[in-house]
């Protein structure tokens, strides 16, 4: 029975999504994917489809207007925070809907329609659910959660047509909207209320049987309310205190020194305990913000499809339904300034990695809803940009903090980030590609002039509550008067989102211009830095031999260090990265308009030139009495890789480490047999290599050059180094070498096949060495075997 159904609702609903506090997890719609699961996928989209079963029975319990309790205490913090201080949120969602609890009760409830009480779930569940352990790789983009999402916007907020009606029970009947219900506790509100849109246009219908459309927009309205409220009503407690404006402070002041505290024996909270109660951090997924951008892309198709203006004003009165006055107010008066401050929370707090880039592109997204506009652009031979038409001017004005502010929020991170990794570099490219689109520097220029004329002409600022597009009240709410003046459009938006004492800083100012600036050094600079590692990488790879496997390469025979953990970036994604630069480096340059001069400069001053041997500088250092000291900017250039001092072994080469290609016991019992000879010849071995004829040069050849063995720690920080000659000496190490070894055992392998022995291939190795080493002598005395 209908009755039964309503008791066991609020379970099914728990079951399916999950229950507030996280210990149910439901069907964990987040990570449930066809690829994995495609039987339980199936299901779960057709028993919650918006003409499933599911939606079936929440029309049924509509009908019957019965009414389910959510507690207060799970939704977002400024909601929570304002409810519990007894101030009414300006959403219209939450009007007539908030009851004080019963004797014995433990906190407020919101007293929801069927429909909204299974909306409210499906939404928070992207943020309750979102610890849930996962087993294997999740796609969100491709999670049961995400397509319900896309289905129900299009569902609810159509594109085309109109909103279908509920099954209905009764034949021709309807489902009510849901009835204005008196408040069981008197609250304060953040402004003034109006007359819903929609009880004006059907008031206006005689009809008894007025458009289905008409009376279902509520449907519509409640989603889109939900969706925002749960998913971009979340900001820092510094945040919350700043919308309290002074006005809704006042009116709270006056409300509690009349208010009596004898609502049912509990006294209201108080302030500081209520916003103690916010102050958890919110930290977004990647899937919330998938959702969102999914939300915001929708919501400009939504809007973009809205239908011509008529000429006459009359007839628009009388002929725009519901559902279009829907579409001209969605974004400004919904989404607008939740977004707005849901961008700032990520710019400021999620870390600088790559993971970024989800949030970026839902940014971008929201920049441009001329993507998502139903005319298709004019097919052109040419691959040319598409320029921005000036339709969108009102937007961008509207929107302009959007474009400037978290513009410059993104320079400062991309300061802070790495640019010679590819998915970093990519970032920067997306953003300049974006802004550098035909006109649309020129219209967010326009724009931040209309906010910076004068305001002589300019009616007196209002405060910037009664500016706000999100006034009380339904958003399908009586317009407001047309402003035609677009400065004091610009102002009004600016100072509703920043308030009155905003300081703003001009997107094509002398600050920002600094930045960019900086920017594009930075961005030369990692070039540089990417063209020396594919370099090296090319030197790495020329140079490697068959015996490579071995780990013996030249470098590591001198005892030089040249790695880089970039070189494992590989050359293909360098050759990305450096596109990215260069074409991010072109769009900056067509937005700033900067000019050649000021590039040549920047990139002098960028100091990323190479020395003669095609070698990294060492990073920035200023000379001092102790020797060279790093400057903050060499630090930084070390840091992220840009440059680096050379690693290289100063002290004696038969003491250095055992290396990998050696043997060890090879090593330690060679260098025993040196040191040996080197003391029982050293004055033969001197007086040898003191003469002047051929044989002291072949003597020269064969013994190691005297080395200057550093008694300090060779360091740039080191002016005055003391060292000493150890003379000549004979070096054997190099027989303890795998590669050595190995070769010889395939020349004594090699000579076998000719039947020659092991004796006699001695014999012929040591005259072919000796005919080696005297044309080496002859021509080549400087080359010394021992040190390559």
């Amino acid at each position: 029975s209908l009755k039964e159904l309503h008791g066991i609702f609020p379970w099914l609903v728990e079951s399916i999504f999950g229950s507030l506090d996280g210990i149910i997890a439901g069907w964990n719609l987040h990570c449930l994917q066809v690829r994995t699961s495609p039987t339980e996928y199936s299901v779960a989209l057709d028993f919650l489809d918006p003409s499933g079963p599911m939606m079936k029975l929440v029309y049924k319990l509509q009908a019957e207007e019965y009414r389910y309790d959510f507690p207060v205490s799970y939704l977002p913090g400024p909601v929570k925070a304002s409810i519990q201080e007894q101030v009414l949120p300006e959403c219209s969602l939450y009007h007539n809907k908030v009851q004080f609890p019963s004797s014995g009760g433990l906190g407020l409830n919101l007293a929801l329609n069927p429909f909204e009480y299974y909306m409210f779930y499906f939404a928070i569940s992207l943020i309750t659910q979102k610890n849930s352990p996962v087993t294997h790789h999740v796609s969100p983009s491709n999670s049961a959660y995400f397509i319900l999402v896309d289905t129900y916007l299009k569902c609810f907020l159509p594109i085309e047509g109109s909103v279908l009606p509920p099954p209905s029970s009764n034949p021709g009947g309807a489902i009510p909207s849901p009835t204005p219900r008196s408040p069981a506790v008197p609250f304060s509100s953040y402004g003034m209320h109006h007359t819903s849109l929609l009880k004006r246009h059907i008031a206006h219908q005689p009809s008894v049987n007025a458009d289905p459309a008409s009376q279902e927009i509520w449907r519509s309205e409640a989603l889109l309310q939900i969706f925002v409220e749960m998913w971009l009503h979340h900001y820092s407690l510094e945040m919350y205190q700043k919308m309290q404006s002074p006005h809704v402070k006042l009116e709270v002041l006056h409300y509690r020194l009349s208010i009596s505290s004898k609502h049912h024996g509990s006294p209201a909270q108080s302030s500081y305990q209520a916003l103690h109660a916010y102050q958890e951090s919110f930290k977004p997924t990647e899937e919330h913000v998938l959702v969102v951008r999914l939300l915001v892309k929708h919501l400009h198709a939504f809007s973009n499809s809205l239908k011509p203006e008529p000429l006459s004003p009359s007839a628009h009165s009388h002929t725009a339904s519901p559902l279009e006055e829907f579409k001209r107010v969605v974004i400004p008066r919904f989404v607008q300034e939740k977004l707005y401050i849901f961008l700032q929370h990520c710019f400021g707090h999620w870390p600088l990695d790559a993971s970024f880039r989800t949030v970026l592109e839902m940014w971008l997204s929201y920049l441009q809803p001329w993507r998502y506009a139903p005319e298709k652009p004019p097919q052109s031979t040419e691959p040319l940009p598409r320029s921005v038409s000036e339709k969108w001017a009102a937007f961008i004005q509207e929107n302009l903090l959007m474009y400037t502010k978290l513009f410059v929020g993104f320079l400062n991170r991309a300061l802070r980030t790495d640019l010679v990794s590819p998915k970093n570099a990519l970032m920067v490219f997306r953003v300049a590609k974006v802004f550098a689109q035909p006109n649309l520097a020129e219209m967010i220029l326009k724009g931040e002039q209309l906010f910076l004329e004068p305001e002589l002409v300019i009616p007196h600022r209002q405060h910037r509550l009664f500016m706000s597009s999100t006034l009380g009240g339904s958003f399908l709410s009586s317009r407001s008067p047309t402003v035609t003046d677009a400065s004091f459009k610009v102002k009004s938006h600016v100072y509703s989102l920043e308030g009155q004492d905003f300081q703003y800083k001009q997107m094509f100012g002398t600050e920002v211009r600094n930045l960019v600036l900086k920017l594009a050094q930075l961005i030369c600079q990692a070039q540089q830095t990417a063209k020396s590692i594919s370099d090296h990488s090319a030197e790495t790879m020329a140079s490697q031999s068959f015996f490579s496997w071995f780990r013996f390469t030249p470098s590591e025979m001198n005892g030089s260090y040249t790695g880089n953990d970039l070189d494992e970036i590989g050359q293909d994604s360098i050759k990305k990265t450096d596109e990215y630069l260069e074409k991010a480096l072109e769009y900056l340059c067509q937005i700033f308009k900067l000019s050649e001069a000021q590039l040549t400069q920047m990139m002098m001053k960028c100091g990323t030139a190479q020395d003669e041997n095609g070698k990294e500088q060492l990073p920035d250092c200023i000379e001092s009495e102790d020797g060279l000291i790093l400057t903050r900017r060499g630090r930084y250039q070390i840091i992220n890789g840009l440059r680096r001092f050379e690693v290289q072994y100063q002290g004696d080469t038969e003491l250095q480490p055992i290396r990998s290609y050696e043997n060890a016991t090879l090593v330690r019992l060679l260098f025993r047999l040196s040191s040996l000879l080197n003391e029982r010849f050293a004055d033969q071995m001197d007086m040898l290599c003191s003469r002047e004829d051929f044989v002291g040069r072949l003597c020269r050849y064969h013994l190691t050059k005297p080395h200057l063995v550093r008694k300090i720690r060779h360091s740039p920080m080191v002016n005055d180094r003391t060292s000493f000659n150890l003379g000549p000496r004979i070096s054997l190490r190099f027989l303890a070498s795998y590669r050595t070894l190995i070769s010889l055992l395939m020349i004594y392998f090699l000579a076998s096949w000719f039947y020659i022995g092991p004796v006699g291939c001695t014999f012929i190795i040591l005259i072919g060495y000796s005919l080696y080493a005297v044309i080496m002598t002859f021509f080549f005395e400087g080359w010394k075997p021992h040190e390559h």
